[in-house]
């Protein structure tokens, strides 16, 4: 695909133009003149090597997540991580809503998943069939990833709803309460970007 940076004549706003958008010679912002900066194809880019695998099985469960933009997003991040399974539990919205699939960029192609109404149903199955269950959330207990012992061969991350986090319910079926502690006024992370720190760090180890 061509892509080319560039420049308004007028408000001076710099943005990116690739050949699926029209109009590339009309500013998005004030419809004045631009000019481009530089072109390229954007199938040039090398992409970094593969992550070598690292041993341990991961699912990720989702827990009424509303968006469907993070739930997009969390199967683009499976995807790159190795996760081989989305479970999306409760008001979840799944691979059949635009946005989910317009989010994950056709990652909801790659990573297999399955819907249920009940995440406490999902999390007893994992549990009798011999996963570990870490649930990110801020809570009593919670502690950070870096203060637990690693878990076993396989294990499953349990991600909440954006307002609620994960339901308290649950806790009694989690081995672990994994926090990721915050500096700033903010004390939790967006689930997406949360889910991909821990994962990150599941899948390196």
């Amino acid at each position: 695909m061509l892509a080319e940076v560039r420049l308004c004549s007028r408000c001076g706003l710099r943005y990116p133009w690739y050949e699926l958008q029209p109009h590339r010679e009309r500013c998005p912002a004030c419809r004045a003149p631009t000019r481009p900066l530089i072109a390229w194809q954007t199938g040039d880019h090398q992409p970094c090597p593969a992550r070598p695998e690292s041993g341990r099985r991961v699912v990720l469960v989702v827990d009424n997540v509303r968006s469907a933009w993070n739930v997009g997003a969390l199967f683009r991040t499976a995807d790159g991580l190795g996760v081989e399974r989305i479970y999306l539990c409760g008001i979840t919205p799944t691979p059949a809503h635009p946005k989910v699939r317009k989010t994950a960029l056709g990652a909801e192609e790659a990573v297999a998943w399955s819907h249920a109404p009940n995440t406490a149903d999902v999390l007893g199955r994992l549990r009798a069939e011999g996963w570990q269950v870490w649930a990110l959330e801020q809570a009593p207990g919670a502690r950070p990833p870096e203060a637990l012992t690693p878990p076993g061969e396989r294990v499953a991350v349990v991600v909440g709803n954006e307002v609620c986090g994960v339901g308290p319910d649950l806790f009694p079926l989690c081995d672990a309460l994994v926090c990721l502690p915050m500096r700033g006024v903010k004390r939790s992370l967006n689930v997406e970007v949360a889910a991909a720190i821990l994962l990150w760090a599941l899948t390196a180890q």
